[in-house]
């Protein structure tokens, strides 16, 4: 089986808490998985944007 995957950086809504804009990220996944875009991981440290990493089958 042959992948493509999708990279994607989220910036953080608060600069003190980090927390990341749950609706939006929500949004943007769901309108992926329509495309076919599966969620594979989300990685966040406190100084960069959160990387999300996506794929789908080829």
């Amino acid at each position: 089986m042959r992948w493509e995957y999708k990279t994607l950086r989220y910036t953080k809504r608060s600069f003190f808490t980090g927390a990341l804009d749950a609706d939006a990220l929500e949004q943007t996944l769901n309108d992926l998985g329509r495309e076919g875009w599966e969620l594979v991981s989300i990685n966040q440290t406190q100084m960069q944007p959160a990387l999300v990493v996506l794929k789908r089958q080829k």
